[in-house]
């Protein structure tokens, strides 16, 4: 992990399905791999309880106290207003003075990026801020963005979405010239809705892109291309279609394997190979997801993120920490 040691991270440790104790659990096996100084966001007697489960003896982690937590179905905006005192807004202020490099939180996705946007504000000429996801492909991995943030766009914030995939692309993944795709219903530049035809014109004129041109959703995965943009409401349910059928498939395998003497001798023969493609698709091996274009590195976990996956969203905000990625996208943007 890059700039592991030097990192400081705040954890929204009320945020996501499970609880504070995932978040703990997460917080203290990433001060204890990867030495990330994290600081623990939320009701400190709770957090507390939750520390004495652990032995964190010599562990960089330390409590800031939040009394009010943002619920998962909250809306963002009355959170934003009401609860001034919650871990998310508590967390990204420390940011914002200093006091952290990065924001983790599995919490209100909505609330956090309301509150990154207010208290954090926009990178210089970004219009808005994109999450970005990475999703293992036949050849490794790519980004796909926006994957929420945004229901409706134009086709200029598409083409900075593009600068900003492509730029955590080569920082994060390493590839030196990532190559990007508009996802869209068919291959030709003619296909697709209004936004689609508009954004294809705008980033071939784009100089600093690689744009290869349209992907079908079939394409997604094969490792054709690194970056993949759309609006936030095309890529949230390109998304979560594929967390479903991702779910579904192993829920399926696991059924076959189960259904007679043969198939349970076959799973103990074929089980080194499927813990090796799990670990390939587990969305908690990356942890979370960026939020691009905001003043300060910020990721987003998935509601249901488990201790492992908070520990690997602390790695990761580290390696962007590390990467300079956010300085790095202002310089991109000014140049686009």
């Amino acid at each position: 992990m890059q700039g592991t040691e030097a990192v400081r991270v705040a954890l929204d440790a009320m945020g996501g399905d499970r609880g504070s104790e995932v978040n703990v659990e997460g917080a203290v096996s990433a001060a204890r791999d990867f030495g990330a100084a994290v600081t623990l966001v939320g009701i400190e007697e709770e957090l507390q309880r939750h520390l004495r489960q652990h032995d964190t003896r010599g562990l960089p982690l330390t409590i800031r106290h939040a009394p009010e937590v943002v619920e998962m179905g909250e809306s963002p905006s009355t959170a934003l207003r009401r609860k001034k005192q919650s871990s998310i807004r508590i967390g990204i202020e420390l940011v914002k003075r200093g006091e952290a490099d990065a924001f983790v939180s599995a919490g209100n996705t909505g609330a956090v990026m309301a509150t990154a946007m207010v208290v954090l504000g926009p990178l210089p000429g970004v219009e808005r801020p994109a999450i970005a996801v990475v999703v293992p492909t036949l050849t490794g991995h790519a980004v796909l963005l926006d994957a929420g943030a945004n229901a409706e766009c134009k086709a200029r914030h598409l083409v900075q979405f593009a600068i900003m995939g492509t730029i955590f692309a080569r920082d994060i993944l390493g590839l030196p010239r990532p190559r990007v795709g508009l996802l869209s219903i068919g291959e030709e530049e003619s296909k697709g809705n209004e936004l689609t035809r508009e954004a294809f014109k705008e980033l071939e004129e784009e100089a600093s892109l690689n744009f290869l041109g349209n992907v079908e959703g079939r394409d997604v995965f094969s490792g054709t291309f690194d970056v993949i943009v759309c609006d936030g409401f095309t890529g949230n349910v390109a998304l979560k279609i594929s967390e479903s059928v991702l779910d579904t498939m192993l829920h399926l395998l696991r059924e076959e394997f189960g259904q007679d003497l043969r198939g349970k001798a076959g799973s103990l023969l074929l089980m080194p190979a499927f813990r090796r493609f799990k670990k390939r698709v587990d969305p908690s091996e990356y942890g979370g997801a960026p939020l691009l274009g905001v003043n300060g590195v910020c990721f987003i976990g998935h509601g249901r993120s488990t201790g492992k996956a908070i520990k690997n969203a602390i790695r990761a905000a580290g390696e962007c920490v590390g990467s300079k990625v956010i300085q790095h996208i202002r310089e991109g943007i000014a140049l686009g």
